[in-house]
C-alpha cells in the first residue's frame, strides 16, 4: 500500500489535479461540467451527505454554504481530461475527505450515466504543496488560465475556470481570492499579472519541472 507524499496541514496550499484514466475525457459536456461543479459545492462540507439527487430536497440549510467547509478554494480549472484545483483545508484530513466525497461521487454519477464500470480517473489525485508565496502567485496563473492559450484566448470550448472570478466585476464568489488580489492594486493588475506569467508558462513548459503538465 502506497502511501501518500504530501502531508497536508490546515491552513497552507495545495496544488491538487488528476486526469481521466488513459486520459480519457472526464466530461462528455456541459452537463457534467455543471454535474461537477455542483459537487465541488455541495461535498465541501464537515456533514455527512446524501447523493446530489438526495441533497437536492434538504432545505433546511445549504449544504457546501453555510454549513462548515473542508477545504477552501483559491482557485479551479476544469477541462475535457482533467482538472485543477489550488485548495487549503480548513479541517483535518479536509482534502482527503474533499476529494474522496467528489472522486468516488462524480464516477458513480459518470458510470451510470454513460453504462460502465470501473475507474474513471487517473489513480489517487496528485498534490503538491505550494510553499512560498511566488509559488502561490505562479500557481493561480496556471490553473486559472489552464484553458487559454499563451495569448489568453480561450482553447478548450468543454472547460470552465475561476479566471472570471478573478478579472470581472461579478456577484458570483466560489473561491477566496483575497489571498491573491490583495497583493495587486486591481483586478486589471492581477490580470496583466497573470497574463505575462502564463504566457511565459507555455513558451518554457518543457524546461519546467515544479509544475505538473496534463
Amino acid at each position: 500500500m502506497s502511501l501518500r507524499k504530501t502531508n497536508f496541514v490546515e491552513g497552507e496550499y495545495y496544488h491538487i489535479y488528476n486526469r481521466g484514466v488513459d486520459k480519457r475525457n472526464i466530461f462528455s459536456n456541459k452537463s457534467d461540467l455543471g454535474r461537477f461543479f455542483q459537487s465541488m459545492k455541495e461535498f465541501n462540507t464537515k456533514d455527512p451527505i446524501g447523493s446530489l439527487y438526495e441533497n437536492s430536497f434538504i432545505k433546511k440549510k445549504e449544504l457546501g454554504g453555510k454549513a462548515s467547509k473542508l477545504v477552501k478554494f483559491i482557485a479551479y480549472c476544469l477541462n475535457s481530461n482533467h482538472y485543477h484545483f489550488i485548495l487549503t483545508p480548513l479541517v483535518e484530513k479536509g482534502i482527503e475527505k474533499f476529494m474522496q466525497r467528489i472522486g468516488t461521487g462524480y464516477t458513480m454519477y459518470f458510470n451510470e450515466k454513460n453504462k460502465r464500470s470501473g475507474s474513471l480517473f487517473q489513480g489517487k489525485f496528485k498534490s503538491k504543496h505550494i510553499n512560498s508565496n511566488e509559488y502561490l502567485l505562479q500557481v493561480s496563473s496556471y490553473v486559472n488560465l489552464n484553458n487559454y492559450d499563451k495569448n489568453g484566448v480561450i482553447k478548450k470550448s468543454l472547460s470552465a475556470s475561476s479566471w472570471i472570478e478573478y478579472t470581472q466585476s461579478t456577484n458570483f464568489n466560489f473561491c477566496e481570492k483575497s489571498i491573491i488580489l490583495s497583493q495587486f492594486k486591481s483586478k486589471k493588475e492581477y490580470e496583466e499579472f497573470a497574463l505575462k506569467t502564463w504566457k511565459n508558462t507555455c513558451e518554457k513548459k518543457d524546461e519546467v519541472d515544479n509544475l505538473e503538465f496534463v
